[in-house]
């Protein structure tokens, strides 16, 4: 039986408004992939994906995990999609800041770029992507563990009761 509790719906909307802003960011990372290497347009508009890159498509898995943990309020699904949340998103986000450092530090520096994404320093653009990225999977664990501890203490009430 779902309980429906206020606070549950409230967190489940917010998760999944983050979770479709999660999907356009991979849908666009994809869509680099895919132009890249079909080689659909000239590598000087839009450069080879960084490696971390490959490693963030699998991101979409925690987010379909916790969408499939709302209709009943399956805490073990919540649980897994926040434990590889940190695996499949977290992770390669900070590996790709760690990546992307030095060629951002050389276009600081010298105003040097070789890699353009529409004419743009891919360096900046992807960076970009890495900082709004790194604040949905934040939200979304913030909101995942409040869903969670909002789940959890309404099984306890009903185990009182």
């Amino acid at each position: 039986m779902t309980v429906l509790c206020p606070h549950s719906v409230a967190l489940k909307s917010e998760i999944k408004k983050l979770t479709y802003v999660h999907v356009g960011l991979w849908l666009l990372l994809l869509a680099q992939m895919c132009v890249g290497h079909l080689k659909l347009l000239p590598h000087d508009r839009v450069a080879m994906p960084y490696q971390w890159e490959y490693p963030y498509l699998l991101s979409i898995l925690p987010s379909l995990l916790g969408l499939l943990s709302f209709p009943r309020n399956n805490i073990s699904y919540l649980v897994l999609s926040m434990i590889s949340a940190g695996l499949f998103s977290v992770a390669p986000l900070i590996y790709g800041a760690m990546e992307m450092f030095p060629m951002a530090q050389q276009l600081y520096r010298h105003g040097k770029a070789y890699r353009f994404i529409f004419g743009f320093s891919a360096v900046s653009v992807m960076y970009l992507v890495v900082v709004v990225a790194a604040q949905v999977h934040g939200w979304q664990l913030y909101y995942s563990k409040k869903l969670l501890d909002s789940w959890f203490t309404s099984t306890q009430e009903k185990k009182k009761k």
